[in-house]
C-alpha cells in the first residue's frame, strides 16, 4: 500500500511523502527557527523528570497539619527556587518543567500509592511509553513513594465508595484496576480542563496580584474564626505563590545573562540579553510589548503545570483576544513584523510539544493515547459585546498551523451565526491541509446554555474552548472535580444477560432484570435497557457526591486561585466544593451512544417487529461472538443506524438521551453542581469496549465501541450531512442539562478538493452552526496513507491525525485505536 494509490493527496500527506522521499518542507525556510527546534525532539521517546515530584515531596514532609493552601503554595516556592532551569537553543522564551527534549513530570500527590509499581511499566507501555533513569526511578521508590502511602486522593477514596458502587467501578479491592463499566476519573488528575484568566496577569502583573493579596490579608478580622482558619491562609498562599512564580522568572533572567556571557555568536547573544530583560520584568509587572505578553503568558501557562496536574493540559484561552492589543501596537509602531510574531508563537508551540502530560494509572494512560493532549488555543468567536471578534492574530494562527507541521497546540475555532466568510474560508483551508485543526465549538450552542445556568450574556460570550470539547468562563466557573464515565453498552448488555456480562463471568454487577428471552415486546426490552442505565445514572451521581466533598481535602491551587476574581474576593480556594457567585458546571460521559443505538434498533426491528429472528438465537449468536452465524450478523447491519438521518434509529437515541437528561435534570440539585450529559470519550471508548462482547449492531467483542457522538464505525451511508442531522434530531433541546457532543467526520482530500470543496466545506460548517450542534472536528485523509503508516510507522513518524478532541501522530496510537480511526466512514461526497 503507497501513497501512489491515492486520487489526491491532501497537503499533510504530501509533506509526508516528501519527507519520505528527502525532500526539504516547502515552508522550512520561512519557520526556520521553529524547524531547528523541532529537529532536536520530534518522534523521539520521552522522558521523565522527578524533580518537581522531589520538590514537592520534601516540602510537604515540612509542613505537616498546615492548612492546605499554605502547603501547597510552600511546596510551589521551593520548586520555584530548586528545580532546574534551562533555556532550549534558537529559543526566544524562556521556561521550561523538565530535562532537554519531551519529557513529562510527576504528581506524586495523585499516583504515590501505586508510583514505584507503576516506574517499572512506563518503558514497556504499549500507547505512550516513557523513558526513566535509573537514579530517577530510584529516587522515586525510596524517596518520593512513601511518604504518600496511605495519604492520597485515591485511596482515600477507593475507600469509601459503597461497595455496589465499588464493585461498577473498579475491578480489583484497591481501585488500581477499572471495571470500565461507571468509570470515576477525579484520581488520576486534580482538576478537569481549565482555563486561567491570562489578561489579568498580562495587564497587572504578579507583583500587583500579590499586593491585592496583603491588603486583603490585613484587612481581616483578627477576632473572626472565618478569617484566621480560612481567608488568612489563603491570602497568604497568594502571596507566597506570587513570590514563587517571580523568583522562577528571574531565575531564567539570569540563566539568560549567563548564556549571553559565554555566546560567541553576537545575534544569538542579543536574543539571550533581550530575554533577561523581559524575564526580569514579567510576569511581576505588566507586560509592554507583545514578546513581553507571549512570554508572560508562557510563564503562568508551565507554572500552573508545576502546581497541579489539570485534566488534558491546562488551556490557553482566547489567545487572539488578549494577546491582540500588543499585536496591534507593535505592528503599527514597526516593532514588529507578522514574521516575527509568528516566531515568536511558534517557540511557545514548541515549546508546549516538549512536555507531555504522563498518566501514571493505567485508566488514565488507556483514556488518553498517543500522548493526548488538549492545551486549546481559542480564536474567533464573539465579544462580550456579543460581536464578532476574529482580527488579524485569528488569522495568523489558522497560517501558522497550515505551515508548521506541528500537533501542538490544540487550536480551536468559535464559530456563530455571524461569522465572516473571510474567517470561515481561513478556517476550512486550515481543515483542508489534513492535520486536524481547527476543531470547531458552536457559540450557537454554547452560549444559550451558559446563559441558562446563570451566566450573563457578556460572561457566555466570553467563554473559551478548554480541554478536548468542553468550554469555560474565566472567573464565573468553578467546578473542577472530574465526572465518571458511563459506558452505554455494559447496560445494553446486562439487559441481555440479566446484570451480568461475559467478560465477568456469573456475577452480578447490574440489576437482574430478568431473561430477555421471555421478553414479549419491544417495550419490554426497552424498559429492562432503562433500568439497567438508571442504575448506571445512580452510581455516577453517587460517586460524584463522594467526590465533590472528598477532594478540597486533598488539593489547592493557589496560582490558579489568585487568578480568579471569586477565590480572591472570598478567600476560597479554587477546589472548595462551593464558592459564592460561582457557576459549578460538571459533567458525566457516556461511552458507547452509536453502537448501543443500532443494536437496539436492530433488535426492535428483527427480534420484534419482523420477528426474522429470536432473541434466543441472537443471544446465542452474541456469546460466540457470531461464530459460525455471519450471514446472522450481516442481517443485523442491515438495520437502521444512527448517522443516517434515519427517524427510526434517531428517536431511540433521543429517547436514550432524554432518560439521563431527566435524571440529571432531577438530581444535580443534591450534588450542588449543573451535573450535565457530556459525549466526548477521549479514547475510552477503545478500552471500554474491551469489556464488553459482542452486540446486536454486529459489532465484534471487545472492539472498539462507537465515539462520541459520532456513528458507529462504518455505519453512516448516507454522507455527513446525514450524520449532522442525526445529531440535530436526537437532541433533546427542552433540557438544559447538556454539555459537549465529539463529532468526527472523515473526509477523503479528494471531497474537498480546489475552492469548490473550500465553498462546500463552509456550507457544511454553517449548517453544522445552524443546527446548534457543540462540536465537531474533522480527518481529511486516505484510508490508504492510514494503512500505509500501519503497516511501514518508520517512514509515517511525522503523521499527524485527529483523535478525540486533539491530533497525534498516527504510529504513536495502539494497534486498537489505529484500526478505530481506519474504520471510520471517509466520504467521497459533500
Amino acid at each position: 500500500m503507497t501513497l501512489d494509490c491515492c486520487d489526491l493527496l491532501s497537503p499533510h500527506e504530501q509533506r509526508v511523502r516528501d519527507r519520505i522521499e528527502g525532500r526539504e518542507d516547502r515552508f522550512r525556510r520561512a519557520h526556520e527557527r521553529a524547524f531547528a527546534i523541532l529537529d532536536t525532539f520530534e518522534g523521539t521517546t520521552p522522558s521523565l523528570d522527578v524533580e518537581r515530584a522531589l520538590y514537592f515531596t520534601q516540602s510537604f514532609r515540612q509542613t505537616e497539619g498546615q492548612p492546605l493552601a499554605l502547603r501547597w503554595a510552600k511546596a510551589l516556592h521551593r520548586i520555584a527556587e530548586n528545580i532546574t532551569v534551562c533555556i532550549d537553543d534558537h529559543q526566544l522564551l524562556a521556561g521550561r518543567l523538565g530535562k532537554p527534549g519531551r519529557y513529562g513530570i510527576l504528581y506524586p500527590e495523585l499516583d504515590g500509592d501505586f508510583l514505584d509499581r507503576a516506574v517499572a511499566d512506563l518503558p514497556r507501555r504499549i500507547g505512550a511509553p516513557f523513558r526513566i533513569s535509573e537514579e530517577d526511578a530510584r529516587v522515586v521508590v525510596e524517596e518520593i513513594a512513601p511518604y504518600w502511602k496511605g495519604k492520597t486522593y485515591h485511596e482515600a477514596l477507593n475507600a469509601v465508595l459503597p461497595p455496589d458502587v465499588h464493585k461498577l467501578t473498579y475491578d480489583d479491592p484497591e481501585g488500581l484496576v477499572s471495571r470500565f463499566i461507571v468509570n470515576e476519573t477525579s484520581s488520576f488528575r486534580s482538576s478537569i480542563q481549565w482555563v486561567h484568566d491570562y489578561e489579568k496577569v498580562l495587564k497587572r502583573g504578579f507583583g500587583d496580584i500579590r499586593r491585592e493579596a496583603q491588603e486583603r490579608l490585613d484587612a481581616l478580622d483578627p477576632l473572626s474564626p472565618r478569617d484566621e482558619v480560612e481567608k488568612k491562609p489563603f491570602y497568604q498562599a497568594v502571596v507566597i505563590v506570587s513570590d514563587a512564580i517571580i523568583l522562577w522568572a528571574r531565575r531564567h533572567a539570569q540563566m539568560a545573562r549567563d548564556l549571553a556571557l559565554a555566546e560567541p555568536d553576537e545575534a544569538r547573544r542579543a536574543e539571550l540579553l533581550a530575554m533577561a530583560e523581559i524575564c526580569a520584568r514579567v510576569p511581576e509587572h505588566p507586560a509592554r510589548t507583545f514578546h513581553e505578553a507571549v512570554q508572560s503568558q508562557w510563564f503562568v501557562q508551565m507554572f500552573s503545570r508545576l502546581e497541579q496536574k489539570t485534566g488534558t493540559i491546562i488551556s490557553n484561552g482566547r489567545m487572539d483576544q488578549y494577546f491582540y492589543p500588543y499585536f496591534k501596537a507593535d505592528v503599527e509602531s514597526g516593532a514588529l513584523s507578522e514574521a516575527r510574531a509568528l516566531e515568536l508563537i511558534e517557540c511557545m508551540w514548541v515549546g508546549i510539544a516538549q512536555f507531555i502530560d504522563l498518566y501514571i494509572s493505567p485508566t488514565g494512560g488507556a483514556f488518553n493515547e498517543g500522548y493526548a493532549h488538549w492545551e486549546a488555543v481559542t480564536i474567533g468567536g464573539q465579544t462580550p459585546e456579543g460581536r464578532d471578534a476574529t482580527n488579524a492574530l485569528t488569522h495568523l494562527f489558522l497560517k501558522s498551523k497550515r505551515e508548521f507541521p506541528l500537533h501542538y497546540p490544540d487550536l480551536a475555532a468559535r464559530i456563530h451565526s455571524r461569522s465572516p466568510q473571510a474567517f470561515l474560508w481561513d478556517v476550512a483551508e486550515t481543515i483542508k491541509e489534513g492535520s486536524g485543526f481547527p476543531k470547531l465549538i458552536n457559540d450557537e450552542e454554547v452560549v444559550p446554555l451558559y446563559v441558562s445556568k446563570g451566566a450573563t450574556f457578556a460572561e457566555a460570550y466570553d467563554y473559551a474552548v478548554s480541554g478536548c470539547a468542553e468550554a469555560r468562563m474565566p472567573n464565573r466557573d468553578t467546578y473542577t472535580s472530574g465526572g465518571a464515565y458511563v459506558n452505554f453498552a455494559a447496560a445494553l448488555e446486562m439487559t441481555l444477560f440479566n446484570g451480568r456480562m461475559l467478560k465477568y463471568g456469573d456475577r452480578q454487577l447490574g440489576l437482574e432484570t430478568g431473561d430477555p428471552e421471555t421478553f414479549e415486546t419491544w417495550d419490554d426490552l426497552w424498559q429492562a435497557y432503562k433500568k439497567q442505565q438508571l442504575l448506571f445514572c445512580k452510581t455516577a451521581f453517587t460517586q460524584q457526591h463522594i467526590v465533590c466533598t472528598l477532594r478540597a481535602r486533598h488539593f489547592a491551587q493557589p496560582m490558579g486561585s489568585a487568578l480568579h476574581d471569586l477565590c480572591m474576593k472570598h478567600g476560597l480556594d479554587l477546589h472548595t466544593p462551593q464558592i459564592p457567585e460561582g457557576i459549578n458546571l460538571g459533567y458525566f460521559e457516556c461511552i458507547g451512544f452509536g453502537t448501543v443505538v443500532d443494536s437496539l434498533a436492530a433488535m426492535k426491528k428483527f427480534v420484534f417487529e419482523e420477528k426474522r429472528i429470536s432473541m434466543a438465537e441472537l443471544i446465542a449468536a452474541l456469546k460466540t461472538d457470531f461464530k459460525g452465524k455471519e450471514p446472522l450478523r450481516c442481517l443485523l447491519k442491515t438495520a437502521p443506524c444512527y448517522g443516517n438521518n434515519d427517524p427510526y434509529a434517531d428517536q431511540i437515541a433521543k429517547d436514550i438521551d432524554r432518560v439521563f437528561l431527566e435524571y440529571s435534570a432531577k438530581y444535580s440539585e443534591e450534588l450542588g453542581i449543573h451535573n450535565d450529559i457530556r459525549y466526548v470519550p477521549f479514547t475510552s471508548h477503545v478500552p471500554f469496549g474491551k469489556v464488553v462482547s459482542a452486540t446486536p449492531n454486529g459489532r465484534k467483542a471487545f472492539t472498539p465501541l462507537s465515539d462520541g457522538s459520532s456513528a458507529s464505525q462504518g455505519a453512516d451511508l448516507n454522507g455527513p450531512t446525514a450524520v449532522l442531522l442525526s445529531n440535530y434530531e436526537t437532541k433533546n433541546y427542552g433540557f438544559r442539562e447538556r454539555a459537549a457532543r465529539l463529532l468526527n467526520i472523515k473526509f477523503t482530500p479528494k471531497c474537498v478538493e480546489g475552492d469548490d470543496g473550500t465553498r462546500k466545506l463552509i456550507s457544511f460548517i454553517r449548517a453544522f452552526c445552524d443546527l446548534k450542534l457543540w462540536h465537531v472536528q474533522f480527518n481529511v485523509v486516505n484510508r490508504e496513507t492510514l494503512l500505509a503508516a500501519q503497516k511501514d510507522p518508520d517512514k509515517y513518524r511525522s503523521l499527524i491525525v485527529r483523535i478525540a478532541g486533539y491530533s497525534a501522530y498516527f504510529v504513536d496510537l495502539s494497534p486498537d485505536l489505529q484500526n478505530d480511526l481506519i474504520a471510520r466512514s471517509g466520504h467521497g461526497v459533500l
